[in-house]
Order: structure tokens, then sequence, then C-alpha cells
């Protein structure tokens, strides 16, 4: 947060704010909906491993205070480090030395941004690239107990371990992409929108209309019990409905869905909603059915 701030007294005098967005309407608000597609895809990864580390809170914490946490948590960070985005990229074309440093590279450019505070804007540069190493370990911990669930012979792995290999493999990705960062994060992060998506429509689905609404409480006891939990084939039908929603509706550099293709007449990046309401549609009728035949 400090160099943040510091940021922001450093880069601040350079911010543009009364840039206005270059295009035609359509381009604009096809190029909005991308953007607002790729910050939901961002932060809906966390309601994959969020419970991973709330198992860990009392049983009597306050659901009020979990929620409000969980908010804050997510939604905060996440909009000041938008506004401060928003703030360089609105001082790229204004000023010269901004502009040479994006040319080479995000980090460069981050590093123009402290220019005239000498060795204590690197040092802040330095910090922010040691606190984004940070960002990765919960998700590290969490696709280790993924590893684990997956059944006994994942289970038998010390957590530990499976963190271990975990570390390697992104080492080694980071390393082989160290020259197109941004561009893979720019393709890769909203495939987390499209798997989470309809994964988290069938949760809330389930807990709701399933489960709530039926006064059913969930059978806590039957977490590793194979004949008592459901078999999952309507969930799995359903998600590959989310997925094919997701699909039509997906905008990349390597591809566009014919959805997509429509929106705003130039083409945007619809395929979350699409997945949300693919899944949405069918997990209902599917879990009924996968109900009344099997009975779990």
């Amino acid at each position: 947060m400090f160099a943040f701030l510091v940021l922001v007294g450093s880069a601040g005098p350079h911010f543009n704010t009364s840039l206005v967005s270059v295009g035609p309407p359509g381009t604009i608000t096809a190029n909005r909906c991308s953007f607002f597609a790729l910050q939901f895809s961002l932060l809906l990864g966390f309601s994959a491993l969020g419970a991973d580390f709330y198992v860990y809170y009392p049983t009597t914490t306050s659901k009020r205070l979990t929620f409000l946490s969980t908010w804050s948590g997510v939604w905060l960070p996440t909009m000041l480090i938008n506004i401060l985005g928003v703030g360089i990229a609105t001082g790229i074309p204004t000023t010269p030395a901004w502009s040479d440093a994006y040319d080479i590279s995000s980090g460069a450019l981050l590093l123009a941004c402290y220019d005239g505070l000498g060795g204590f804007g690197s040092f802040c540069v330095i910090i922010l690239a040691l606190g984004s190493i940070a960002n990765n370990a919960p998700g590290s911990y969490s696709a280790a107990l993924s590893l684990q669930v997956l059944g006994r012979y994942g289970k038998a792995i010390p957590r530990w371990t499976w963190c271990f290999l975990i570390m390697i493999v992104e080492i080694i990705c980071s390393v082989a992409g160290r020259d197109h960062l941004v561009e893979i994060f720019e393709n890769m992060l909203p495939l987390v929108g499209y798997y989470v998506s309809p994964w988290l429509t069938i949760i809330i689905i389930e807990h709701l209309l399933f489960h709530v609404l039926r006064r059913i409480p969930f059978d806590w006891t039957a977490w590793e019990d194979q004949k008592r939990l459901p078999i999952g084939i309507a969930a799995l039908l359903a998600y590959l409905m989310g997925w094919a929603g997701a699909i039509v509706g997906m905008y990349q550099h390597w591809y566009h869905g014919p959805v997509a293709v429509k929106v705003a007449g130039h083409g945007g990046d619809i395929g979350a909603w699409l997945a949300i309401a693919f899944t949405g549609l069918t997990y209902p009728p599917l879990r009924m059915l996968e109900l009344k035949i099997i009975g779990r």
C-alpha cells in the first residue's frame, strides 16, 4: 500500500483525466465489454478457492463479517489498482518518457512512473514485484488441495509436495514466457471466467434452489462417501453447456465466437455472461431429473 501511495504522488501529476476514449462508439462499447469481462474473470477466481481458507475460520464466525471481509478484500484493492492503471494509461500519450518505457515493457513503464525518486523509486518497484509473487501463494495452495481431492492417490501425496511441484511448474512457465507476460495474462485470464462462471452458477443454484428453498440442509458427513454424494451427471452436462456458451461468446486474439463478433458491430467478449446464462437455464431441469431418477 505504501508503494502505491508513493506511486500516486510520483505519477499523479502526469495523469490526464481530460482524455476521452478514441474510436467509433461501437468499438468503444465492445472494448469496454471485453475489459469488464477480463476484470470479472480476475475477481471470480477467488470463488473457487475461498473455501480452502475459510475452512480454518471458527464455526461461530458471523456470515455478515465473512461477506464484508471477502467483498472488501476483493473489490477495494481491485478498484484502487484499476484507478491507478487508468491514470497511468492517460499519461502515456502525453508523457514521452512513459511512452518510450511502455514500448519496452510494463515493468519499464512502472519504473518510469517513479522517475525522480532515484533509488527509492527502484526500491518501490521491487516491492511491487515481490508483492505480485506473494499473490501466487494462495493459488498454489488451493491448486495443491485440488489435486488432493481428485482421488485417494492424489491425497496420498503430502500437500507440501504438491505445492513444491506446482512452484516448479510456475517457475518454468515464468522463465519461458518472461518476454510476453502481459500478452499471456491477457489471453489466459479470461479462461478463468469461462471455467469458473458455470461452476459457480451450479453451486449457487444447488445451494439456493435445491437446499435453501426446499429447506434441505447439506449433509457434511457425506463429503467423502461416494455412495451418498450426487453422481454429478446434471452438473457435468450443465457445465458443458456453460462452456458452449463461453465458446460462442468469447472474443480473444486466438478465437472469435460467432455471437461475440456481433457485439456493438465490432466484437466484444461476453463469454462469461453466456456461460452463466446457458448453465443457469440447463442445470435446474437436469438436476430435478437426476434427483427423480437417481435420488441423490
